[in-house]
């Protein structure tokens, strides 16, 4: 028997004579308990409900069946160990709407926890739902998505539910709930349009939702919702079932399913995609997690003194090499795909993840549509695990079609996001030009000087703000705090058109486009709702803002040689041009990427104006240059307004 004490809890890996003697750490362990089929969790008919899970350390097993989400057992059935460890009953007549959990024993104690398959539970999450999925389908549903082939054409609008909508002026009614993004034509201050209608006319492709699977009653309690709580809700308990908090019923466990559906319905039906923001790295609480408790110490990854690893910094990582976790994590992507029809996933901290998991995941969700997107954060992170196993972006070769955040890029442009008086290209920062360069070609390697991670511009994504750190607004007001507003505008401008007009996937964070600010709070996952909420009076005095950056999404969309698909097209097409300091100019010549015209973009970040000399003699018009001193001197040279971007077309 082994035991661990870590904190207030006791954590017995089992008795060995269960498993042969076969140690639940041991490579071992993996080869001779691992399950191939796909038929773990709850199989639901009229007729009989199968119930099967993966608990091979447990020497008895029951499956616990409730009423309610707080009353007492109905009863305890005894369930029969099969192949590999997998416990399994068959409860005939139907069970729809009760609730369960499972039973486990593991040496001499009896640990009881929620299914880890579950796609359905009642409120809190602490009880699996037994319910018919064919009841919780909209109308006509799934919806005929939009045309979409190529990773690189997607612009991504990365949205928290809450903070779309419970801004007072926000125009919606659903406040803070998935209905809220169904809601259409609503209008805020002045009239603007909001929610799901401003963000259609924005032209963004993907609208990327913060976790919406059911997260830690410890960071939103969904029986008290009436009190003010907050939580991004990276703090996963039930991979498999939407957020309960932002349904309109948290204790009918179909509610949330129908009305996410309904959101991802109505979101298609606008011609928008959506993209999943999935956090398989770590859970809230190792110990209190449904996978600790069916097989202890089997799920997690730990340190040489036996104490859980911890290089997501939440206290525990998971062990994605292991064979279980491994198709745990590519079942549960695969079922959101399917079940819900979704567009993309974005992966939380995925460098903590091994490379067979993720190229795992890509294989399968080629299968069901190759024009999901699967992106990532990809940093280098400290876990017990062999380097060139880590799916971090060193590994990124190993990885075709994942792409990384591009951090490079993100503080080249405005400065690290860990100093906060650090500066960047468009905030004052000398020496900046290289940086924004290898941002631009999308991180290839375009030459021996331009290079950084990727293979192809389809693994990285573009972006210079996210839901993390300060906002760009906040991180340019503290860096520059004696600048007008007015320049921090053009600085930000500035900013956005460098991410607009580079390769790779774009990102832009929901607010960007109208220099959203949380008041300087850097860390904002439980802030209040006023912090995190998207001002709709702040959107509404900042229009022009909102302009540029339709205008921005708009020449994106409607040029491809901004969105090649090979690094072979960027080196053949993309060509930077001579600039003075503080500037990085380039053209886009020979129909890159199918597009019918030539391009010349200019980023200067200087306070002065700076004269560029244009590549050849062409009849150039400017697409995207507000600034009167934009303007061909001549036949060859331009002249570039401080602080902005130039965009020249010539067919």
């Amino acid at each position: 028997m082994a035991v661990q004490k870590e904190i207030n809890y006791e954590i017995s890996y089992g008795d060995p004579s269960v498993t042969g003697g076969i140690s639940v750490f041991s490579e071992e362990f993996d080869d001779l308990f691992y399950y191939e089929k796909d038929d773990l969790g709850c199989t639901f008919s009229k007729e009989s409900t199968v119930l099967k899970v993966w608990a091979p350390t447990a020497s008895e097993a029951y499956v616990v069946l409730y009423d309610s989400w707080d009353g007492e057992a109905l009863c305890e059935h005894l369930m029969q160990r099969q192949e590999k460890g997998v416990w399994f009953i068959e409860l005939p007549g139907n069970y729809e709407g009760k609730l369960y959990t499972y039973k486990v024993k593991i040496d001499n104690t009896w640990n009881e926890a929620a299914d880890p398959y579950a796609k359905a539970v009642a409120v809190n999450g602490d009880r699996s739902a037994i319910i018919d999925f064919s009841k919780t389908n909209p109308t006509n549903w799934p919806v005929k998505k939009s045309s979409f082939t190529a990773a690189t054409d997607a612009i991504i609008y990365e949205l928290h539910i809450r903070d779309l909508s419970m801004h007072p002026e926000s125009g919606m009614t659903k406040k803070g709930k998935f209905l809220g993004l169904c809601e259409q034509g609503t209008t805020g201050p002045n009239g603007i349009p909001t929610g799901l209608s401003y963000i259609k006319d924005l032209g963004v492709t993907h609208v990327q939702l913060l976790p919406i699977y059911d997260y830690s009653t410890d960071s939103v309690d969904e029986t008290k919702l009436d009190t003010p709580q907050y939580n991004w809700g990276y703090d996963p308990k039930n991979y498999n079932v939407p957020e309960g908090s932002y349904s309109t019923n948290p204790y009918e466990p179909s509610c949330r399913i129908k009305e996410l559906k309904e959101l991802i319905s109505t979101l298609h039906n606008n011609g928008l995609r959506v993209v999943m923001d999935v956090v398989y790295n770590h859970v809230y609480d190792a110990f209190r997690m449904n996978f600790m408790k069916l097989v202890p110490g089997y799920y997690f990854r730990y340190n040489e003194d036996g104490s859980l690893a911890n290089g997501s910094a939440c206290g525990n990582d998971t062990a994605s090499e292991r064979k279980m976790v491994r198709k745990f994590i590519v079942d549960s992507v695969v079922y959101w795909a399917r079940e819900y029809h979704l567009d993309g996933f974005r992966f939380d901290l995925m460098g903590l993840h091994d490379v067979e998991t993720m190229n795992e995941i890509r294989k399968k969700l080629d299968l069901i549509d190759p024009s999901i997107i699967t992106i990532g954060e990809g940093w280098v992170l400290d876990t017990p695990l062999v380097d060139d196993m880590k799916a971090n972006q060193t590994n990124a070769p190993k990885m075709p079609n994942i792409a990384h955040f591009n951090d490079y890029l993100r503080d080249g442009i405005k400065g690290s996001v860990f100093f906060v008086d650090e500066s960047g290209f468009v905030n004052g920062k000398d020496d900046m030009e290289l940086e924004i360069k290898r941002g631009l070609v999308g991180g290839i390697e375009y030459s021996k000087e331009i290079s950084t991670f990727a293979i192809e511009p389809t693994q990285t994504v573009s972006y210079v703000e996210a839901h993390d750190n300060h906002t760009l607004w906040d991180k340019l007001a503290l860096t520059n705090p004696g600048d007008s507003v007015d320049t921090l505008k053009r600085m930000h401008k500035l900013a956005s058109a460098i991410v607009l007009t580079s390769q790779g996937i774009a990102f832009i964070h929901a607010g960007q486009e109208f220099m959203r600010t949380k008041g300087g709070d850097e860390n904002s996952y439980k802030s209040s709702t006023e912090v995190n909420q998207l001002d709709w009076e702040r959107c509404s005095e900042f229009q022009d803002e909102v302009s540029f950056m339709k205008k921005l999404i708009a020449i994106r969309k409607k040029h491809p040689a901004f969105r090649m698909k090979t690094a072979e097209e960027i080196r053949k097409h993309l060509f930077f041009e001579e600039t003075p300091e503080k500037c990085v100019a380039f053209t886009l010549r020979d129909h890159a990427n199918g597009d019918a015209d030539t391009l010349c973009v200019a980023h200067n970040a200087s306070r002065a104006e700076v004269k560029v000399t244009l590549p050849f003699v062409k009849e150039w018009s400017v697409i995207l240059g507000e600034d009167k001193c934009n303007f061909i001197v001549g036949s060859d040279s331009l002249v570039i307004a401080p602080l902005s971007s130039v965009i020249l077309v010539a067919e």
